[in-house]
């Protein structure tokens, strides 16, 4: 068969090798034959489009099985996971103040005023939260709603607990179908990438970037310091061994995948199909992972408290201590509602702006910024955000069975 070659070395060949053969072949393609990249889009798009179709029905399948099949007594880790996801981002927001405090950015705020909605204070993110939780279940799972999901999932989780053997196997079977079309869907990551890394570097390219260099500089900078010292300590204050085998799996394995589908929800397959790799606790994973999704934003929290202190450098505006401390928690706390929404984190800025009173449409002008530099900042920060779920949530469990005398597998 003509083909032959190419399908023996899917075969032989492991899914992170293959993507990245895909993203030096999609590089190549963009800088040498940049009218190929605009046809190869729709391999990216598709790909996207299936993780995102199939993500919501696998979330609401895999906990209300997790839950229903839950043994009584049997401990899940999703306190601890819940407490390492707030500090988390606390902790990558206050990176992102230091930072920005040692390395001030300069922006042009010339640009013009964007209409968009942007939030106007922090109780419109935390009402918004509420409102997605009380969300119609059938509208949730097709607005990928997943604070919705969540919530609709645990609730029939519980209530079936009390179901017969044969309803809840029927939800395991069920379950299993399922996790079966997703990693169908992932066999076609490679693929997927290749257009999705073509299409960026041909449209993109690095000029518009250039004007640019030093914020990002250091949002890129805050989200590496976070992802390779803050991360790795927290992973070790948990497991008390060399944290670092455990942080590049899961950069590697998800966080490459995020930052080319730029989207937390569309990469949930994936950090559930890692998690299983990993063998972690499924009952504690199948919860912790969406939920993470949905608030562990330390990439948004440092998208925010970079920008919006770039603006105040700016305008002159000398921020001090409690200020800048104020910053970090809302930086945190509205982050959480940056999920799910393309530049989520970006339209927060106006909120963050508002402590140091920088009007709305100076705020817009910089989020305005935001999108002009999105493909480097978007990307990084969900890559970063991604791969830290599926991170804590192994720590902890790595922790329970360290605590518990187990063995703690090695990767």
């Amino acid at each position: 068969m003509m083909f032959s070659p190419v399908v023996n070395w899917f075969k032989r060949t492991s899914l992170v090798a293959q993507i990245a053969t895909a993203l030096v072949l999609g590089i190549a393609i963009a800088l040498l034959f940049p009218s190929w990249a605009s046809k190869l889009s729709i391999l990216g798009t598709l790909f996207i489009a299936a993780l995102k179709a199939v993500a919501p029905v696998l979330v609401f399948v895999l906990v209300i099985s997790a839950i229903s099949n839950h043994k009584v007594g049997e401990a899940t880790q999703i306190k601890p996971i819940l407490a390492l996801y707030l500090f988390g981002t606390f902790a990558a927001a206050a990176v992102a103040v230091v930072a920005s405090f040692l390395f001030p950015s300069q922006l042009v705020l010339n640009a013009p005023t964007q209409t968009m909605s942007a939030p106007g204070s922090i109780s419109e993110v935390l009402l918004s939260l509420l409102m997605n939780a009380v969300s119609n279940p059938v509208k949730a799972i097709s607005e990928a709603n997943y604070i919705g999901v969540l919530v609709w999932a645990v609730g029939l989780g519980m209530a079936l607990r009390h179901a017969s053997e044969t309803t809840r196997g029927t939800l395991q079977d069920l379950s299993e179908a399922v996790t079966k079309i997703i990693q169908l869907v992932i066999r076609f990551a490679p693929l997927g990438i290749l257009g999705l890394v073509a299409t960026t570097f041909a449209d993109s390219g690095l000029q518009a970037l250039k004007g640019y260099a030093q914020l990002l500089t250091v949002l890129v900078g805050c989200m590496l310091f976070v992802a390779l010292v803050v991360n790795p300590l927290i992973v070790w204050f948990m497991i008390r061994r060399n944290p670092f085998p455990l942080v590049f799996t899961c950069l590697r394995e998800s966080g490459v995948t995020a930052f080319f589908t730029r989207s937390s929800a569309a990469n949930i397959p994936i950090n559930l199909a890692l998690a299983k790799r990993l063998n972690l606790h499924e009952d504690t994973y199948s919860v912790a992972i969406p939920l993470g999704a949905t608030i562990n934003m330390a990439g948004a929290a440092i998208t925010i408290s970079v920008l919006s202190l770039a603006a105040a450098h700016t305008l002159g505006i000398a921020v001090d201590i409690p200020t800048a401390i104020l910053l970090c928690v809302l930086a945190s706390i509205s982050a959480c509602g940056a999920s799910g929404v393309a530049g989520g984190s970006l339209l927060l800025i106006p909120l963050a702006c508002s402590l140091f009173g920088i009007s709305n449409d100076v705020a817009m002008q910089v989020v305005g910024v935001g999108y002009v530099i999105g493909v480097i900042q978007d990307s990084t920060e969900t890559a970063l955000n991604s791969s830290t779920d599926v991170l804590f949530t192994a720590a902890a469990c790595r922790a329970a069975q360290r605590k518990a005398g187990e063995e703690v597998p090695r990767i």
